[in-house]
């Protein structure tokens, strides 16, 4: 092929010249298998040897429709031209100092933007960390400190990371916690408002919900003991599961009523993904401290945690950072992220997205009884299929309409605590001719 470069100059197209995986891809999986052990798995082994725009380009030659943006990350795009720009020039000057030795302005200026772009107007504090897991880690360490109180409360079907304290904070067993116990003391885990299952409907799900929430955490830990509720404004792992509205808003004013820190967990929702610049702005929540990632550096290892001033300065010198944190490589990315948001309108694109994606998806959902739910806002969509006239998750179809789709070039992602959501994360750049075609294959899926 004659252009050798990724970036949104790739020809923005599906190709297919090989079965999927192909042939050098196949022998590259061979050698995966023998040099990395089978607990890192992989959803679509074709290696990819450039990425742009909405697509992603494999050893073979193939030309695949992304609709998982390496889970949301690549939301400006793969290789995208300020992100690349930025980190190109930043390589030829320097590539480390550890910002905890010798500082560098870009790290100060990521921290100035987040403290003026995350929700809220009162005085704010960010330091930053090498991915989610860390940063919730370290949210949960600024609670702890700050308010001299132990408990943490996290929800059903929530995911925090892989880390200890995260493994422990994330609510579903397998892959990610089975077998790695013990896990960290003083977390429980309390009911989320989930709409599609919530017993008595959708139309009590978030008092209901809230209530068995504050009636747990008053009767079982105390809300004088309880450090910080970590919650997801939207469950991302757990399903792309959307808190029935009035939720949300009702467990931050508890928080606030008894001097608990609300954590915003906006790891996957972050940074335009779902309409807004912030999930938890759609019913206008304003966490205590607010952890980002995935979507800040256009794929370079970069986190955030950002919070109230008051709570963040209680930490003594020395107990927050790390020798990767903020790398200056993955600062100037974030600051490239930042001005492609902001010059693109990706908060506006990803609503577009929205706008295309849930009509289509809905009207699947009435012609194909194996769709039991349609959700989501922006460019964080699911589906979850269920078993025809029941609520019984179907797996089984799920593994199907993934096969199916990946053999035409249409790449997607699997979530959920009943191994039964399909979700969609296509990167908010992506041209509205691509998302067309891939919502067909998704219906050639299911219709077969």
């Amino acid at each position: 092929m004659s252009n050798q470069q990724g970036g949104p100059a790739l020809p923005q197209e599906r190709r297919l010249v090989t079965e999927i995986p192909g042939p050098k891809s196949r022998e590259l999986l061979a050698r995966k298998q023998a040099a990395v052990p089978p607990g890192i798995g992989t959803t679509l082994p074709v290696f990819v040897t450039r990425a742009g725009g909405g697509v992603v380009v494999d050893i073979d030659g193939n030309s695949l429709i992304d609709f998982g943006s390496g889970i949301a990350v690549t939301s400006v795009g793969n290789a995208a031209p300020r992100v690349v720009e930025r980190v190109g020039r930043q390589v030829a000057e320097f590539t480390h100092t550890c910002f905890m030795v010798t500082p560098y302005e870009s790290y100060v200026e990521v921290c100035e933007k987040l403290n003026s772009l995350t929700p809220g107007d009162h005085e704010k504090r960010t330091f930053l960390v090498n991915s989610g897991a860390e940063a919730v880690e370290n949210a949960v360490k600024v609670a702890r400190l700050a308010t001299g109180r132990q408990a943490v409360v996290v929800f059903d079907h929530g995911y925090h990371g892989r880390t200890l304290l995260t493994m422990t904070l994330t609510a579903k067993n397998m892959p990610y916690k089975q077998g790695f116990g013990p896990f960290a003391p003083e977390v429980y885990r309390v009911p989320l408002a989930y709409p599609f299952r919530w017993p008595t409907g959708p139309e009590n799900c978030a008092e209901e919900a809230a209530a068995q929430a504050i009636d747990a955490i008053t009767k079982q830990i105390g809300a004088a003991n309880v450090a910080a509720v970590v919650i997801e404004p939207i469950a991302g792992e757990g399903g792309f599961i959307e808190p029935a509205k009035g939720f949300l808003p009702r467990i931050a004013e508890f928080c606030r009523e008894n001097g608990i820190v609300f954590i915003a967990d906006e790891v996957q929702t972050g940074f335009a993904r779902t309409g807004r610049l912030f999930a938890c702005e759609d019913e206008g929540v304003v966490p205590d401290i607010i952890t980002t990632a995935k979507g800040i550096a256009g794929g370079l290892p970069l986190a955030a945690v950002t919070g109230r001033a008051d709570l963040l300065d209680k930490v003594h010198a020395g107990g927050l950072g790390g020798t990767y944190g903020g790398n200056p490589l993955a600062c100037e990315a974030a600051l490239g992220v930042l001005e492609t948001i902001e010059s693109e309108d990706l908060v506006g694109k990803a609503r577009r997205i929205g706008e295309i994606m849930l009509p289509r998806l809905k009207a699947m959902q009435e012609r194909y009884d194996i769709i039991g739910d349609v959700r989501g806002r922006g460019a964080m969509i699911a589906i979850e299929l269920v078993k025809p006239g029941t609520k019984e998750p179907n797996p089984e179809a799920l593994a199907e309409i993934v096969r199916r789709c990946h053999a035409e070039g249409l790449l997607v992602l699997t979530a959920g605590t009943y191994g039964n959501v399909l979700r969609f994360l296509p990167p908010l750049v992506m041209p509205e001719h691509l998302l067309e075609e891939g919502l067909g294959i998704l219906e050639k899926a299911l219709s077969a």
